[in-house]
């Protein structure tokens, strides 16, 4: 379970928030703080994960929220949600090492594809040895970019890509075309169309599954 401390000085957004994070499978809100100083404060009483953190409150800015967490031991990563629009802020919070940066007003979706993109970089990136290659630290990272609209193709949704993406995370051993299909309500050729997509964004792979008969294999898919 991702641990996460929800940091916004509205407490009705606050909430909001929270209520999202919770309703993303292994995602738990386990605090929330109204201003930069609470959020510090519960940071270095550890058991948090990521933090979910706005920018414009009274007091530290949560930039500077930003900069103060990276010299804690332990420290989270951080996934900004605000409205400042502005690029330098945009570049302040990559220089920071934010793993994603969300503009307000968004949708539940919205943020749930980039939990969900968090929780595959974790999973990527969980081990404690050296890499193997290049390959791993790509997929690692490409675990972060979460497609936008406008990469699907014609004909394809973002609340379906979501579908089969929870779907397939859901599944150790990974799922075939067939058994997508199966779990998600989607004929076998759709399935097989967004599993394509999560193919190409470099986040999933794909390997051929020989069950005892002649013929092609069929394809099974996963995280990497």
């Amino acid at each position: 379970m991702i641990q996460v401390l929800v940091v916004d000085d509205q407490p009705v957004v606050a909430r909001a928030h929270r209520t999202f994070v919770d309703r993303v499978p292994g995602f738990r809100t386990v605090a929330v703080a109204g201003d930069g100083d609470a959020a510090l404060a519960r940071v270095a009483r550890g058991g948090v994960d990521l933090v979910l953190l706005d920018l414009a409150m009274p007091g530290m800015h949560g930039l500077d929220v930003c900069r103060a967490l990276r010299d804690l031991p332990g420290a989270p990563d951080v996934l900004v949600v605000t409205a400042a629009r502005d690029l330098a802020s945009v570049r302040t919070a990559v220089r920071h090492g934010v793993v994603h940066y969300l503009v307000k007003p968004f949708t539940f979706a919205a943020l749930r594809a980039r939990l969900e993109a968090y929780a595959a970089y974790r999973a990527a990136a969980s081990g404690q040895g050296s890499v193997m290659d290049q390959g791993e630290i790509d997929a690692a990272l490409a675990a972060l970019r979460t497609p936008v609209e406008g990469d699907l193709a014609k004909g394809m949704s973002r609340e379906t890509l979501d579908l089969v993406r929870s779907t397939l995370r859901g599944a150790v051993q990974g799922l075939t075309a067939n058994e997508t299909a199966a779990a998600t309500g989607l004929s076998r050729v759709t399935a097989r169309r967004y599993l394509e997509h999560l193919v190409s964004s470099g986040a999933y792979e794909r390997e051929p599954v020989y069950c005892g008969r002649s013929g092609r294999p069929e394809l099974r898919y996963r995280p990497r």
